[in-house]
Parts: C-alpha cells; structure tokens; sequence
C-alpha cells in the first residue's frame, strides 16, 4: 500500500493535471491521495475540490511552528494522516502538486524497490526545458547536481553519499519511523537530500533519472530560475566561504577557461593554447551531451555548458551574499531562513 502525499502551494496551474495523472496510475496495490494545501494564497483549493473523488483527502496546514521549513513541516500532516488511518502501509511517495505523472511509473518504481529491497527510490523528474533561459540552463542545472551528488555514488551501499529528489520519491514507512520520522530533519531546507542522507543509515537508496515523471513548472524568464538556485544554493557547500572559493575556482578552470584559451590563442596565434582551449572545450562537451540528449538538445547546444556554468557561478556567488548579508531568500512567497543546516 501506498499513499501518496502531495504538497501544495499556489499550485492553481498545474494541481489538477497533477492529480489526474495520478487518479490514472495502473497500480494493483492500495493507494490514497493526501494533499496538504500550504497556506496558498491562489486558487489552488479550488482546483482541488474540482477533482471530484473519494480518492483525494484535502488537508489545510496549521500554523507553521517555530523550527520547522514549510514543506517539511506541510509533509509530517500528511505522514501523520496517512499513519493514523493506516498505520501498516508498507511505502509513502512524496510529490509535488506541479508534477505530472505516467500512469505505469508508480509501479515501475515499487517493483524495483521491492526487488532490491530498497529503503528509498527516487526519481529525478524531467523538468520543462522550452523556454530560452530552460534550454540553456536546465540540462546543466541536472549535470551539476549530478557533480553535486554523482548517482553511482549514491546508489552504492558501500558509500556514504546521499541524495534523492523531492519531486517524486518513493519511501518504505518502517525506515521512516526507524529514523525518526520528519521530526528529525525539521529545519533542514534541502528537504529530500536530507531525507536521503537519514534514510541510507538505515539500508539501500536509489536515484535515477527518467523521462517518465514531467515537472510542470515553467521558467520563461532567467530571475524564475536564479531565485530557485540561490534559496539554496550557499546552504551546499555548508555556509562554508572556503568551499565557495574552491567551487568558484574549480568551476572557472573546468568550464571557463577552456573557451577563454582557445580565443587568446586563435587571437595570438599561439596554437599550444589553441588546441589545449578546443581539446578541453571538446571534453566537456561529450561529458554534457548524455545530459542533453535526455532533453533532447541538439548536439550543438552543448557548446553553451561555459555559459551555463559562468551563470551558476554568480548565482552561488550571489546566495553567498545574501547569506552575509542576512537577506533571506524567498520562494512562492515564504521566506526562508538562511541558517538552516546542510543535509
């Protein structure tokens, strides 16, 4: 049994869409639909309550308590529903109320999960790549995560790292409470990472990637993608101004050095520096392109990764700043404290 627990928060575009996707999953075992309404200020209740189903169970989130991150704190109502009206399911899948979903994914994630006796599976969902700002930053925005948390380190037992995505995954109930449920991660603000980094102390994880689960959020403009990197893009490196510089440094030699190199040289002739700019320009782009062809990218867009990279750059650099600053990052209208803990 599966219950399915989704977060809303002025999600009025996409929440139905995402609830139709679900009501249509080709699943044999028992599955509810939990949605926690996060305080939203638009019509995302309404479009709720037009699903007309018994399948769907609507919670209003209380008050947010002192300690708590907004979707953690939205996430332990519907645990705590889910539990007090079944107490012996045997997973929860957590999901966004901006995700749409194929109907045979369910079961394809808890075949597997069954099979390797997984205590976690997660998928990282395809997310909108149609706009300019997408096109040129969304396939990176996964290639770093991936340098971030490199999928065969986490899927191995053997290694401590963790990772996971919060938009779609799958959790066994008796390793949840084993750990000591959402309370133990309240304030963390990197939710699924942190979920994963307490969960793999308890047995196997799994992330993968799929075309399979669609984000349907949009991103037309390049602020909408900054103001996503930024809440918590600091809180990676662990509030850490020696890891800053290390990244900031790494990333400029990795992927903006390259071009710079193979413009002096072809300005000044100088052919060393030339074919050492291409050959490495060259090398990262054949480790982008896998990333690209899931977006199904033409070859050449994987040229602009410098591009990419130099944007993500400033954009760590600028939630340094506001960390230093004390100017706390907002998203859909809730501020979130900058001193939360790294998972």
């Amino acid at each position: 049994s599966v219950p399915i627990v989704i977060l809303a928060r002025n999600e009025e575009e996409s929440v139905n869409t995402a609830l139709q996707s679900l009501l249509a999953q080709n699943y044999p075992g028992k599955t509810d639909i939990i949605v926690v309404n996060d305080n939203s200020s638009d019509n995302t209740v309404e479009e709720i309550t037009r699903v007309k189903t018994n399948a769907i169970t609507l919670l209003n989130s209380s008050e947010l308590p002192k300690g708590w991150t907004g979707k953690l704190w939205a996430l332990r109502q519907g645990v705590n529903y889910s539990t007090k009206n079944n107490p012996s399911v045997d997973y929860y899948l957590f999901t966004d109320a901006d995700i749409e979903h194929s109907s045979e994914v369910l079961k394809m994630l808890v075949t597997k999960a069954e099979r390797e006796k997984l205590q976690l599976a997660s998928f990282m969902v395809l997310l909108n790549c149609d706009s300019l700002w997408e096109k040129l930053l969304i396939p990176a925005f996964v290639f770093f995560f991936q340098k971030l948390y490199p999928f065969q380190w986490i899927n191995d037992p053997k290694r401590t790292t963790a990772g996971a995505a919060g938009g779609y995954l799958l959790l066994k109930r008796t390793a949840l409470d084993a750990a000591g449920g959402i309370d133990a991660i309240r304030s963390e603000i990197i939710d699924d990472c942190a979920i994963a980094h307490m969960i793999k102390k308890k047995g196997p994880i799994w992330l993968g990637l799929t075309r399979e689960v669609k984000s349907l959020r949009k991103y037309t403009r390049l602020s909408e993608i900054w103001v996503m990197v930024i809440r918590t893009a600091f809180n990676q490196l662990n509030y850490s101004t020696l890891n800053l510089l290390a990244t900031i440094v790494g990333m400029t030699i990795i992927y903006i050095v390259p071009p710079l190199a193979l413009t002096i040289g072809l300005l000044s002739q100088d052919h060393l520096l030339l074919v050492l700019g291409a050959l490495c320009w060259l090398m990262m782009t054949v480790a982008y392109y896998p990333t690209q062809r899931l977006y199904k990218r033409p070859v050449w867009e994987a040229l602009l990764l410098p591009v990419a990279a130099l944007l993500y750059s400033l954009m760590v650099i600028d939630s340094a700043w506001r960390y230093w600053t004390n100017r706390n990052p907002s998203w859909k209208g809730r501020k979130y404290s900058n001193k939360g803990s790294n998972c």
